[in-house]
């Protein structure tokens, strides 16, 4: 009987480490990057690991170290899916060349939550949602600024047909969703906000093209021929000709550095130069751009949030292991400007 009872208590112990061990093992989830060593992926990871100490679970993140690497993403992702976790974060390089992951993720149950530029046109089903920057929304922002700086809304009060506003926009193509997602965004936004003190009319580009007559304000939105730095100088200069030109919204950092390049690198923007006065927002960061927007050329710049986008896939990664339910999230954007470029949450988000 005592034998019995000393097996028999043997056996509940090691179920009980056993029980204490399975509790204790933490969610693993990988995170598949585009890319490693760019300052934007390593706040992307920053955010991801901080995801992952909130939410105590262990993350693996890495991406190739080019982003023209798409082989070398593959068989990262082959690697971890190996190791069969209950939940994956993928930003593809190349949806065709994961199609078979992508598949098996399907037929295995493994939730995969797509991040940053996510994975477009992946199989029905085996996206579960996707954390990334809503274009539209962050761009409505640079018009949002804009309204906000002194005398802007006095001036667009004022505008007659006879002389109107002009409000130029520029964009470096007109095909990827990002570009036009971000000049929509502000052409929408700003028509909006304009239209509450004056008639708006939209011209240039057909895709964004709203032609209204006897308009004080005038939106007049160019797309380089083609994304060429003397294209965009070419676009730039035709944008800057523009009677009653006030303003101008660049929609990224390739029209951003043809536009400094039109500007003489951008003194023709500072106090006493050529175009001294005209309100000008950038979207994105880089070397040039900080530099116009901590000189004031700029009025400010909008950013994408690369710690939110890493943080909100790690997150909505979790829920989906876990069952719950998830939806797609915008990871936001920020403004920054000369007065808080330095600032710890900001200077993290403007990479060169």
């Amino acid at each position: 009987m005592k034998k019995t009872l000393a097996i028999l208590l043997a056996f509940l112990m090691v179920l009980a480490m056993c029980a204490g061990a399975i509790a204790d093992e933490k969610l693993y989830i990988p995170v598949v990057s585009k890319g490693f060593q760019h300052q934007f992926w390593q706040t992307v990871y920053a955010g991801a690991q901080k995801a992952a100490q909130d939410y105590n679970v262990d993350i693996y993140f890495d991406g190739p170290a080019s982003e023209t690497d798409v082989d070398v993403q593959v068989e990262m992702l082959k690697s971890e899916m190996a190791k069969k976790p209950k939940a994956l974060a993928l930003a593809a390089l190349s949806t065709d060349a994961v199609m078979s992951e992508l598949q098996e993720c399907i037929e295995k149950g493994i939730p995969v939550i797509g991040f940053d530029s996510g994975v477009p046109n992946a199989p029905e089903g085996a996206i579960k949602a996707t954390a990334s920057t809503n274009n539209e929304n962050a761009a409505a922002l640079a018009a949002d600024k804009l309204m906000e700086q002194e005398g802007f809304v006095d001036m667009l009060k004022a505008a007659t047909a006879d002389k109107p506003v002009v409000i130029g926009v520029i964009s470096q193509e007109a095909v990827s969703a990002s570009i036009v997602g971000r000049t929509t965004g502000f052409v929408n936004r700003m028509t909006e906000l304009a239209g509450a003190h004056n008639t708006v009319s939209v011209t240039g580009h057909d895709l964004w093209k709203n032609e209204v007559k006897d308009a004080g304000v005038i939106i007049n939105v160019q797309v380089s021929a083609t994304t060429q730095v003397t294209d965009l100088v070419s676009t730039s200069n035709a944008v800057l000709n523009l009677d009653g030109l006030k303003a101008v919204f660049l929609s990224n950092e390739n029209a951003v550095t043809g536009f400094l390049s039109a500007t003489a690198d951008g003194s023709d923007l500072a106090k006493g130069g050529r175009y001294d006065g005209l309100m000008v927002a950038g979207f994105d960061a880089g070397a040039s751009q900080k530099n116009a927007v901590r000189n004031g050329w700029f009025i400010g710049s909008v950013t994408q949030d690369p710690y939110m986008i890493g943080y909100y896939a790690v997150e909505l990664a979790v829920k989906a292991a876990n069952g719950e339910e998830v939806h797609d999230v915008d990871t936001g954007a920020q403004w920054y400007t000369a007065e808080n470029i330095d600032d710890e949450m900001i200077s993290m988000l403007v990479y060169d």
